[in-house]
Formats: C-alpha cells, structure tokens, sequence
C-alpha cells in the first residue's frame, strides 16, 4: 500500500511505498546520501563487476557522477517522468540497509512502463526482484493507467532471466523475443530478450 507523501505537494509517483517486506523512497539527496550510493557503485566497491556485468552503466570514477545521478533522478521525478526508488528491507538481519535502486520509466504515448532494478550482492536471491516487480506493476497499472509493462535482461544474464521469468509467468505476461542491438554495454552494443505484461493479463492473474 502507498504511504501517504512526506511533502507537501502532490506528485504523479507515490513519494514512498511499501510491499510485504521492502519500503520504496523516492530517490533523491534527502533519502540517500550520494556518498553513500558512491561507495557501493565505485570503481573497485565490493561485488561492483558482477553488478554491473549487464548494465548499461559502468561503475562511478569520482563521487560527483553520484550526486549528478540523484539531482537528475529526483527532477524526473518531480517532472513525472520517470520514478526511481531506494529499496530498503523492512526485516531480517539487514533491516534498513540500503539494498539497491528500482524504476519505471512511462511512456505516455505508447501507454507503456519500463521496469528496471538493480541490487547489491548481498541482496541477490532473496525474491526481492519478484516482490519488486508486483508493487511496480500495481502501480503503473491501477495509479497511472498505463496498459502494458515491459522488462528486459542481457541474454547471457541467467539470474536475471529467472528472476524475470518467475514474475512474468505468476502475472500471465509473454516473453516477446530477442531484441537486436538494443542497448550498449562498455561501448558494444548489445542484445536483450524483452517481455511484457498487459492490464488485463496482470488483472486476470491477480482477481483485480
């Protein structure tokens, strides 16, 4: 369920959410401290390589790349056009921590979400991703009416494409195939596998 917003006025993006055990802030230098989002994503960080093995963004050089990455966030989503969130378990042994950064970016054009996420190692095989993907698509289906979500993953990225599979097929979604060329990774342009969930789908797997 949303949290009511802590500010005093109303934006297109729920400001914080919660699910069953994670709690969403919208990302922004009140609700993360750039030095700290620098010293889990810098050059040599802890489990940095493998994190950003499938992205399309390289580990940060200096602490200002992180600064200028939360500013450009938090004005996205002031100007309702894209959400990101900090995820932070709300039990268990890390309780609170800062666990990674999850978003959907609409297209109001095409009534289409983009899901997107990415979690600090020791935050892997816990069904965050999944619980995740339900609150996203909750709210791009029933607060902004949007009528498809899509997701993607690198081909080789096996632990993404069975975390995506599993919610995929729990909210009746397809797997669309395999989109060349579509994103670069340290500068080579690669492909991805693309899979989408309707409304309609969502609402007939969830009784909504």
């Amino acid at each position: 369920n949303c949290v009511p917003p802590s500010v005093a006025h109303m934006t297109l993006f729920p400001v914080e959410m919660e699910s069953e055990r994670l709690r969403y802030e919208r990302l922004g230098p009140d609700t993360l401290d750039p030095f700290e989002l620098y010293e889990h994503v810098r050059t040599g960080a802890p489990h940095i390589d493998e994190v950003t093995r499938y992205v399309s963004w390289d580990p940060y050089r200096h602490p200002k790349e992180a600064v200028d990455w939360i500013e450009e966030c938090a004005e996205s989503f002031e100007a309702g056009e894209r959400a990101t969130y900090v995820l932070r378990p709300t039990e268990g042994d890390r309780a609170g921590e800062f666990a990674g950064l999850c978003g959907l970016t609409p297209d109001w054009g095409t009534q289409r979400a983009v899901l997107g996420t990415w979690l600090r190692k020791p935050f892997w095989g816990r069904g965050y991703s999944g619980e995740r993907a339900a609150r996203l698509l909750e709210l791009a289906f029933e607060r902004l009416d949007l009528e498809l979500v899509t997701v993607s993953h690198d081909p080789a990225n096996e632990n993404s494409r069975r975390a995506i599979q599993r919610y995929v097929e729990r909210f009746g979604g397809r797997e669309e195939g395999r989109i060349r060329n579509d994103t670069v990774i340290d500068g080579e342009p690669r492909d991805s596998i693309r899979y989408s969930i309707s409304r309609r789908e969502w609402r007939e797997a969830t009784d909504r």
